[in-house]
């Protein structure tokens, strides 16, 4: 008695919820791994744009100029030099209002960036929260199909007079594939879920510092300016 095992063979023969279970499930793997691959791409990109962007700022490049690079480069931007262009903006709009309070310039251009810096982070987080969830429901769904397959491979051994191992191993293996599928498709969601909230996490404390660095050399021009104007 050779029985085909193959999971394909297994699918073709298993009952409409597990091949539906199943199906879901490799729905959700496929647009996971677009969702992965896509973050992947973003997050080497919004790295090495930060980083193109903070080797300008440090170069002894006026603000002035790097403001108007950044207002004219927008669209290409990293989320560094348009969180470094919203605070200039807001700098230079207190300054055309002849607003010389040190402590008013420097808080409307502190919102500003915390604003844009909020914008940015929102965008960076993407997709995430659908990679947790991807990585935590999986199993129950292909739990779920499993249960419902072991139940209907037992409820149609109800009426046979003799059960043996060979004529309840089809069923079982059945049902058993769409835990395994549910484990294929959460386990890449989880590791990846992982790395990319540990990169973002870095993104973050870079933006953070650079917000505060970059307060401080506003400050100090709001001082020299001032100590001129005397």
């Amino acid at each position: 008695m050779n029985q085909d095992f193959s999971i394909i063979h297994l699918l073709l023969n298993a009952s409409w919820v597990v091949q539906a279970v199943v199906l879901l499930l490799m729905g959700v793997s496929v647009a996971s791994w677009t969702a992965i691959f896509r973050k992947a791409i973003a997050l080497k990109q919004i790295k090495s744009l930060n980083e193109n962007f903070e080797r300008d700022f440090w170069s002894g490049t006026s603000l002035n100029d790097l403001y108007a690079s950044a207002t004219s480069n927008a669209k290409l931007a990293g989320p560094m030099e348009r969180i470094f262009a919203s605070g200039m903006r807001e700098y230079q709009k207190l300054r055309e209002r002849r607003i010389s309070d040190s402590a008013v310039l420097m808080d409307g251009a502190r919102r500003a960036m915390r604003a844009s810096y909020q914008r940015e982070m929102d965008a960076i987080e993407s997709q995430l929260s659908f990679l947790a969830s991807v990585g935590s429901v999986s199993p129950y769904v292909g739990l779920f199909g499993t249960v419902w397959g072991i139940m209907h491979a037992f409820t149609g051994l109800a009426s046979m007079q003799q059960v043996t191992l060979a004529k309840v191993a089809p069923g079982i293996a059945e049902a058993l594939v769409a835990t395994a599928i549910g484990l294929f498709a959460a386990i890449p969601a989880v590791l990846a879920y992982n790395r990319f909230s540990r990169d973002i996490e870095r993104v973050a404390i870079r933006l953070d510092t650079f917000m505060e660095e970059f307060s401080n050399i506003l400050q100090r021009n709001v001082g020299s300016q001032s100590t001129s104007g005397h």
